[in-house]
């Protein structure tokens, strides 16, 4: 028999469950796509990406046969590019080597790119049935707090705990639906900071809530705060064209073009770091000019605050020493492009775009 809280979550996932494009699909694609587009982005920013994504890409093998640059051209905006990257390579290889299609167990899901122990469980419970826990963000909140877990989940022994103790909730053969609920009731219910403990299933067996800790769960551990860095940007102009650089593969946004520049070092004047990193990117001397724009974005693992400037060229000719490819583009055709946000605002801005 099913545990008393797993029936009373799934009653109120039949009633209360989302309504989104991917749900009720057991297309394996369908349930890939989707689950590495949620990584790290909220369900209601995925749909409309998602929905294209699909009609652009409605198989494998589509997927597979596209150039990456009209991958990244359809994954831009939602950001982590390594997702999209992962996604093409990984397709490939199924074209390659499985014969078109993923495969059915988690060891095997987490030998391909991009698919780690979360995405490879979430996609053998929803997609093949398989009896597993899909511990992302919003159950390890939800669980942390059903438990009380008084450790980080995300430590190892926190997760060990989390995922000890939730066994004994998941029902055999409803692992889709299960996973799905918490992910739901994670998002509608039991929120980070103002939990509708009144409105959960699981109240009855949340320790938390009987120990009137909840608002304390899950732990956090004190983390270093982020690394900051001034960055500068180069709108290179040349008859009426703009010089664009596409970023290597390996490199952070790899694949990606980007308006030359680089992170400023130690006390050098903002002119004199664009400067040099035109010289050594690109092997020419430029002219500093106006300022155009200061953009400021945050990464998982640092945040920036970027600097363009108008410049022209003063001697040599812009060579691809650190980047794949250079080009000269018409402002109007950068939306062909396919960038990281920041340079998107840059783009626009010269193409006189303005923000919907």
């Amino acid at each position: 028999m099913p545990h008393p809280l797993a029936t009373a979550l799934l009653t109120w996932y039949e009633r209360h469950a989302r309504d989104l494009p991917w749900r009720g699909s057991r297309d394996a694609y369908v349930i890939w796509v989707s689950e590495v587009m949620l990584q790290q982005t909220r369900a209601e920013a995925v749909v409309p990406y998602f929905e294209r994504w699909m009609q652009r890409f409605p198989t494998i093998q589509a997927l597979a046969e596209a150039s990456q640059e009209q991958v990244l051209a359809a994954w831009e905006g939602l950001g982590y590019y390594s997702r999209a990257r992962h996604l093409h390579q990984t397709a490939r290889t199924l074209i390659e080597a499985y014969d078109g299609r993923l495969p059915t167990t988690i060891e095997s899901l987490q030998r391909l790119p991009g698919i780690g122990r979360y995405s490879a469980a979430a996609i053998a419970a929803i997609a093949f049935g398989a009896d597993s826990l899909a511990l992302d963000g919003n159950l390890r909140r939800v669980l942390s707090r059903l438990f009380d877990l008084e450790i980080d989940p995300r430590s190892p022994e926190g997760e060990r705990r989390l995922r000890s103790a939730a066994a004994d909730l998941l029902p055999h053969g409803r692992a889709s639906d299960f996973n799905q609920a918490l992910m739901d009731l994670g998002t509608l219910v039991c929120s980070p900071r103002r939990p509708a403990c009144g409105d959960c299933p699981l109240s009855s067996g949340c320790l938390a809530r009987a120990r009137g800790t909840q608002l304390q769960r899950p732990v956090r551990d004190r983390r270093k705060p982020l690394p900051h860095h001034a960055v500068t940007a180069a709108v290179l102009r040349r008859d009426g064209r703009v010089l664009v650089c596409r970023r290597p593969e390996h490199k952070l946004l790899g694949g990606l073009w980007e308006f030359p520049g680089g992170k400023q070092e130690g006390e050098e004047e903002l002119a004199d770091c664009l400067r040099r990193e035109l010289r050594e990117e690109l092997g020419i001397e430029v002219v500093v000019g106006a300022p155009l724009g200061v953009y400021d974005h945050a990464y998982t693992h640092f945040s920036i605050r970027v600097h363009a400037f108008e410049c022209s060229l003063l001697a040599g000719e812009p060579r691809a020493l650190e980047h794949s490819r250079i080009e000269w583009a018409a402002p109007a055709d950068l939306s062909g492009y396919p960038m990281g946000k920041v340079d998107r605002l840059i783009a626009n801005q010269v193409a006189g775009v303005t923000a919907g």
